[in-house]
């Protein structure tokens, strides 16, 4: 028997505890972690198979350079001076807009992020491209109109509701929330609770649900207005909440009065005294909301998001305990970024800005192919994949064939990494210390930082660690005194004393800080990530202090010590703080401290929205009759991190799923293959017909059409969406792809 390490996933952004055996060092077991306090010996059959992640045949070990259409391995110092030159020729010729980061997304990932954002924005640049922008824009986006920051996000206080209601959401698949399978059966079988699921799908959530309003595609924000018409209408509103703890709804509530909501509800394809029944509960009972990518990548997704808001505060149902509730957070997932702020970066070609500091990756081959002089030339791109995880893989193939220098930083040899003109290894997260700030959790604030696990074959470095040698390369680190490094070779609290007076002699280098500690006490750690994460607890801000006294720690000046030797003593990750139950609203960060229901730039959509109008828009082309949902989440997939399709158990993992009665009129038969077409271009795919599909809307799963080996297996799904087809946040509308289906010529 090996060695057994507690550690986590990396597979998608609930990071459940895993206990690893190692043996040889290669991971040969996987079991749940009982002792993770957040995850409490839940996961699902993705960690339970994190061996194939790490044990890949495609891993990369050493620098690779194009040469021709080949790869030849060189030397790191090659490698660095080389992409340096380039970099720096590339700015000095064309000007900082010439150069953007992609990375900070990975699943399990996040501690390379302030050193690839450090980089970026030493050469000048804002545009750090990334999955946030993909999926959560224009709901982020809301929220800093809402609640005062992009960052600060609700979720369900699923421990305390009485009733779940949920939009565009699959929690017995996707998760989103904690041990999510778990809470939903509690709720379903509670008699005193309801689960109430509205989805154009039969999906596992919606079987087991105790109403189950099977949506027409593309008409949720049609049922959301309508709901907030039903509730103002019945009296249902809460009137005292919405004067004590909300501004500006007298401004929006006149342009929800004048609506034939029976008329809207008839075109979602719903039971009018159904929605009403539902609306009622809501409104009426101690109810919480959790919505996810059905909502952010459908029709009028920031509307809905908008929507979304305004339903929870004429129902009292935001920052008050079985509602929901704003998340504590060890650090917030990105930062506030206000595209009205003169300083805040628009993209040259097509005009997008950036939410919590993240550019929508849908716009980037524009922004390359332009003929802007300052379109982009040069990307580095770390720890994603967006051949294949981001909208129209044939646009980003154009575009990244055309850049001056495209570096990829990777574990393995992906679709991306393939079109580079440098390769680098990086570590996995088992090979590194590493975290995340996804772990949203309520009251309790989690953190997990997870440790090497195995040893790295070849040369791989930590992520941060190849952005700290670009920029020591490329001139962008101060000058750093001997002092500071023995400080940091005399442990800690001398660091600390030494770096304070550093900071204090040269507060200019404080911008430089992430490799600053990474080239002194990261180089006597042995990690940068590491040292990031001991740098973030130094400087953490007031809340984070206040958090942490209520989960029991000490507050002052040694309280980041404190917590930081407390999480690398814990690998199962520990608590390190306590939302305030009893004042959730106190993190509302708006100017009045009110959640902010006025939002001017989506009040002509609000208003317009109605039946006739939809009626017309959902009319479908004769030439794409049918619906495809991009995307679909499953225990059989996980993004493009799995590679190897062996995981898959023989299982048939990439289908398209389709409702009998479409197959019957097309005359197709369950297992052959067809051909979907759209706007954007085709691919081939196994047929699915299974009753779980809404007639006229047909399902493929993300994250396959992958070369592994050099055989690719399943169908790339984003060869069929169209990056032009997308929100004004730059999100993918993925939830309504026209199309057509027919059956493959012999």
């Amino acid at each position: 028997m090996g060695a057994i390490h507690k550690t986590g996933c990396v597979l998608c952004a609930q990071n459940c505890g895993l206990e690893a055996e190692v043996e040889d060092n290669r991971i040969v077991k996987v079991r749940p972690d009982k002792s993770n306090v957040r995850s409490e010996g839940y996961c699902c059959r993705k960690g339970l198979n994190i061996a194939y992640h790490q044990h890949n045949a495609d891993r990369l070990k050493y620098p690779l350079k194009r040469v021709g259409n080949t790869f030849e391995r060189i030397s790191w110092d090659q490698a660095i001076d080389e992409i340096a030159a380039r970099l720096k020729s590339i700015v000095s010729r064309y000007g900082p807009r010439s150069f953007a980061y992609m990375g900070g997304g990975g699943q399990g990932c996040h501690f390379e992020a302030p050193f690839g954002i450090r980089l970026m924005k030493g050469l000048g640049s804002q545009y750090h491209y990334g999955a946030l922008a993909q999926e959560f824009a224009g709901a982020f986006w809301v929220c800093g109109r809402t609640h005062g920051r992009q960052y600060l996000h609700d979720q369900p206080d699923v421990n305390q509701t009485d009733v779940l209601l949920v939009l565009g959401w699959n929690g017995m698949q996707s998760h989103q929330i904690p041990q999510a399978p778990r809470q939903l059966l509690r709720l379903s079988k509670d008699p005193e609770k309801l689960l109430i699921v509205v989805d154009p799908r039969l999906s596992e959530t919606a079987k087991i649900a105790d109403i189950h309003l099977q949506i027409r595609p593309g008409t949720d924000a049609l049922l959301l207005k309508a709901m907030i018409f039903i509730i103002l209408k019945e009296g249902w509103a809460n009137r005292a909440y919405l004067d004590q703890f909300t501004s500006g709804f007298e401004q929006v509530e006149s342009f929800l009065r004048d609506f034939d909501v029976r008329s809207a509800i008839k075109t979602c394809r719903l039971n009018y005294d159904q929605v009403r029944e539902v609306a009622k509960i809501y409104a009426t009972r101690k109810s919480s909301l959790r919505y996810d990518l059905g909502i952010f990548m459908g029709r009028h997704s920031g509307l809905n998001s908008y929507l979304i808001v305004l339903l929870q505060a004429i129902s009292g149902r935001l920052c008050v305990p079985g509602g929901n509730v704003l998340n504590g957070h060890l650090m917030p997932i990105g930062p506030h970024t206000d595209e009205r702020n003169l300083k805040t970066w628009r993209t040259v070609a097509t005009n997008s800005f950036p939410v919590c500091g993240t550019f929508p990756p849908n716009v980037m081959p524009e922004e390359i192919l332009s003929d802007h002089p300052e379109r982009l030339r040069a990307v580095l791109v770390a720890g994603a994949n967006p051949l294949r995880s981001y909208a129209d893989t044939k646009a980003y193939e154009r575009a990244f064939e055309h850049l001056d220098l495209l570096v990829t930083a990777e574990i393995a040899m992906t679709e991306t990494a393939a079109l580079s003109h440098y390769v680098l290894p990086s570590r996995s997260g088992y090979e590194s210390w590493d975290g995340t700030f996804f772990p949203l959790t309520y009251p309790g604030i989690f953190f997990q930082m997870r440790r090497p696990i195995v040893e790295p074959e070849g040369e791989p470095l930590e992520l941060g660690e190849i952005h700290l040698r670009l920029a020591d390369r490329l001139g962008l680190i101060p000058p750093i005194p001997d002092t500071l490094q023995r400080a940091a070779e005399e442990g800690r609290p001398a660091f600390a004393r030494a770096l304070m007076e550093y900071a204090m002699a040269e507060p200019k280098a404080l911008k430089s800080m992430p490799f600053i500690l990474g080239k002194t006490l990261g180089k006597a750690m042995g990690s940068v990530h590491l040292a990031a994460l001991w740098g973030m607890l130094q400087i953490a801000p007031k809340s984070f202090h206040e958090n942490a006294a209520r989960a029991g720690y000490t507050p002052g000046p040694t309280l980041g010590e404190e917590m930081f030797q407390r999480i690398v003593d814990h690998p199962e990750g520990v608590w390190v703080g306590r939302v305030d139950e009893r004042n959730n609203m106190a993190g509302i960060k708006t100017e009045d401290g009110k959640i902010n229901l006025h939002i001017p730039e989506l009040i002509p959509e609000l208003q317009s929205i109605d039946s006739t109008g939809e009626e017309a828009a959902l009319t479908m082309d004769p030439k794409f009759p049918l619906i495809l949902m991009a995307g679909r989440h499953a225990s059989i997939n996980a993004n493009t991190l799995m590679r190897d399709p062996a995981w898959n158990e023989g299982k048939r993992a990439c289908t398209l799923a389709m409702h009998p009665d479409d197959a019957n009129a097309l005359n197709l038969k369950d297992g052959q293959k067809v051909l979907v077409t759209t706007e954007a271009g085709m691919e081939e795919i196994e047929l699915e017909i299974t009753e779980t599909s809404h007639i006229g809307h047909v399902v493929i799963p993300h994250g396959f059409g992958l070369v592994y080996s050099g055989k690719k297996y399943g169908a790339n799904v984003n060869r069929l969406t169209k990056s032009a087809h997308r929100d004004q946040f730059g999100t993918p509308l993925h939830r309504f792809v026209p199309c057509r289906v027919e059956a493959l010529s012999a």
